[in-house]
């Protein structure tokens, strides 16, 4: 059964799988003391009661280590490469997990929809979920782990599931796309990330091409001209504002919202930005791929819902801030900066650091920085480029209360602040400081 509640779909159906489905699914040996579980758990710290624990391996320490704290706080039964009570034993417990995934999506006789891409992957399966009636894990629960548990907790009689499938190593979409096995596959866009892992741009590229590999797919036109670009054929169907199979037209970025238009539909979103607009035309596109009706769709997203930090507004003081300071990427805070150089009146961009793009940082913060200035735009800067970012054009701030004091020597009531930067910079706290 699916349960609304601020825009969101939850899951409330419980299944229960026994020791011996566990050990069958994996290929593990099962030890006694087993019980049937209804939920999973790979963090102690979160175990509960009638729970299965899977032991995976960590940065620090190997969750084997934790096997007895899990059984003390409840759990059913333990996944781990050690023998134990109530466990199944296997060689390696990540690779069990997939299998135990796949097999637990199996389970599932309806559709699954898949979305990837560099940026705007959890906007777009919310867009998907929410406009399409299907259930979707929250946030950006996006590795093995999560998935395998979404699908451990998917009503057989849902409409259908949606999963984002996120990636920071070479090999992890083959696995994650084996767990899924989506019925419809969406890439949002293409741009350099998590460049440690994958080097360059065509190594991003090569990563994120493994979603197509579904029955069902469809692509953005920003993603469709880089895979031509890098020689991959494009046959795959498109959606955007543009030249698309699926077209978005007559778009407005409004200061608060979103309209366009999708064939005869007026699309309205509560959310400024390209961003969610995209996302809201994957849906109507997926909507058409799978058979529904388009205009139930684009009612549904007028009432669209997104976690924190996307495109989030919050006014203070009469000073209007949008936090997309969620994440960020090269190809995100261009897009970002060019919907903010498109408002009316006084705007402030904050942007801070983009992390994960190994020995191309530099290159790539400066790249965004010429585009603010080719934009008109002047931001304040924080992070370890932010110096030679400011020579371009704005200003540079060495932490967050220095950015804070600086904004609030400046902003005035019905002026326009965003703010954008990688997760772990931690910019939205100057929303919090703002009004202290």
């Amino acid at each position: 059964m699916l349960k609304g509640g601020e825009g969101f779909v939850h899951l409330v159906h419980v299944r229960e799988i026994t020791p011996e489905w566990v050990a069958e699914a994996t290929g593990g040996r099962l030890h006694p003391g087993g019980r049937p579980v209804s939920d999973l758990f790979w963090d102690s710290r979160e175990v509960a009661p009638g729970s299965l624990f899977v032991a995976l391996p960590g940065q620090r320490t190997h969750g084997r280590a934790f096997a007895l704290e899990a059984l003390a706080k409840g759990a059913h039964l333990v996944l781990s490469d050690r023998p134990g009570e109530a466990t199944v034993e296997v060689e390696d417990t990540h690779q069990a997990l997939l299998r135990l995934g796949r097999a637990l999506r199996d389970l599932f006789p309806g559709p699954v929809v898949a979305v990837g891409g560099s940026s705007g992957k959890t906007t777009t399966k919310e867009a998907l979920a929410q406009g399409l009636g299907f259930s979707a894990p929250p946030g950006n629960q996006n590795t093995a782990p999560p998935l395998a548990r979404f699908f451990l907790r998917l009503d057989p009689g849902a409409q259908g599931g949606v999963v984002e499938l996120g990636i920071d190593r070479v090999g992890e979409m083959a696995e994650l796309m084996h767990l899924a096995r989506p019925t419809l596959s969406v890439l949002t866009a293409l741009g350099e990330e998590h460049l440690l892992a994958f080097g360059s741009l065509e190594g991003v590229v090569r990563e994120e091409a493994g979603l197509l590999q579904a029955p069902e797919t469809l692509v953005s036109l920003q993603a469709a001209e880089v895979l031509s670009r890098l020689g991959y054929p494009q046959t795959h169907p498109t959606y955007g504002f543009g030249e698309a199979t699926f077209r978005g037209e007559d778009l407005e970025l409004l200061p608060a919202e979103t309209r366009f238009r999708y064939q005869n539909l007026r699309v309205r979103l509560p959310y400024p930005g390209l961003g969610p607009a995209l996302a809201a035309l994957a849906a109507l596109a997926a909507a058409e791929l799978l058979g529904q009706d388009p205009q139930e769709v684009a009612e549904r997203l007028a009432s669209l819902r997104l976690p924190p930090g996307r495109m989030e507004r919050r006014e203070k003081g009469g000073v209007v801030f949008l936090n997309d300071a969620y994440n960020a990427n090269p190809l995100s805070v261009k897009a970002g900066l060019r919907w903010l150089a498109a408002q009316p009146g006084r705007k402030w961009a904050v942007l801070g650091e983009m992390r994960e793009l190994g020995e191309e940082a530099r290159r790539l913060h400066l790249e965004v920085a010429e585009e603010a200035v080719r934009l008109g735009l002047s931001p304040l800067y924080l992070g370890p480029f932010a110096r030679e970012q400011a020579a371009f054009g704005g200003e540079a701030a060495e932490t967050l209360e220095e950015a804070l004091a600086w904004l609030k020597a400046r902003v005035r009531p019905g002026d326009l602040v965003y703010l954008k930067a990688s997760r772990a910079i931690t910019l939205e706290r100057i929303l919090e400081l703002w009004d202290a």
